[in-house]
């Protein structure tokens, strides 16, 4: 059963999230330059720390610079449903749905980021976002409501519950390969990573610079993190586990599922956008709607 935490566990919480994104970016240096692992993250964030915020003719600076907030924002807001141990920020009846919404947020966003900029590579970049989203959000949106379904109930704490004999990834494997496929879609991550790809000169971030890259840079991350941790309370169990204690299972779990998404992100080149569709219409989306409904079959019988 879970517990919400104190007030203080939402100050906690932004500070988790960074370090988990923190440890995942230093991974990440270490797969790219097999050196310089907590060095590389903290330089660049230093360096960005000091740099001076490049300006465009015309830019919406509210829209441009709220963007980048707002990322940053959704992904915290994301986290709010996501138990630690038997431990939650915020036990929604809906917990489901308030993740999945606060995807939206980032869609919102990373657009506004684009268009704010007035520059042609960033509002591409941006675009390119949307056109993403529609991709995989439909695969994600199904792998949510298959776990849901297996438990009855959108509340995460029940989805945990549920679990108590059996982890969900057992008779749900391709509900939770669709939901880490689509995690990497949602942070845009390689192999999907148009939004902020060099062939536009790295679409929205192409004029973001200074305190406002790393703005939006942190909240990608920390999509990637929320993603990340939303898979432990839907597919592997929550803190469930021997011997040690619910919040460690939870926090092992986590940066097992975050490793494996940064590694995966390395191994393979930018998906085209128009493949990518393709893949999610014909594969994803009809493997997801059978996965659902061997679970309502399931859980009806």
């Amino acid at each position: 059963m879970l517990e919400v935490a104190p007030w203080w566990g939402a100050l906690l919480l932004p500070m988790v999230l960074a370090l988990f994104a923190l440890s995942a970016a230093a991974f990440d240096s270490v797969l790219t330059t097999g050196r310089g692992a907590l060095a590389e993250p903290l330089r660049a964030t230093a360096g960005l720390l000091v740099q001076q915020r490049r300006r465009t003719l015309a830019a919406d600076s509210l829209l441009w610079r709220g963007g980048a907030v707002a990322l940053l924002v959704a992904g915290v807001m994301a986290a709010l449903v996501i138990p630690l141990g038997s431990w939650v920020v915020a036990d929604f009846s809906v917990g489901v749905v308030w993740f999945n919404a606060m995807e939206v947020v980032a869609w919102a966003a990373v657009w506004l980021v684009g268009w704010g900029a007035n520059s042609a590579f960033g509002l591409i970049g941006g675009y390119r976002f949307i056109a993403q989203g529609l991709a995989y959000e439909l695969p994600h949106m199904f792998a949510l409501i298959t776990a849901a379904l297996g438990a009855g109930s959108l509340r995460v704490a029940d989805i945990v519950a549920a679990q108590q004999d059996l982890w969900f990834v057992v008779w749900m494997p391709v509900a939770f390969a669709v939901y880490l496929l689509s995690v990497l879609g949602m942070a845009f991550f390689r192999p999907f990573d148009h939004a902020v790809s060099g062939d536009a000169a790295g679409g929205v971030l192409a004029e973001l610079s200074g305190v406002d890259r790393l703005v939006f840079v942190a909240g990608r991350w920390l999509l990637l993190v929320a993603g990340a941790a939303m898979a432990v309370p839907l597919f592997l169990g929550g803190g469930q586990g021997p011997l040690l204690p619910g919040w460690l299972w939870s926090v092992l779990k986590t940066a097992a599922v975050l490793g494996f998404l940064v590694w995966a992100s390395r191994r393979g080149p930018t998906v085209r956008m128009e493949r990518f569709h393709e893949i999610a219409w014909i594969v994803l989306i009809p493997a997801t709607l059978v996965q659902a409904l061997v679970v309502s079959i399931v859980v009806i019988s």
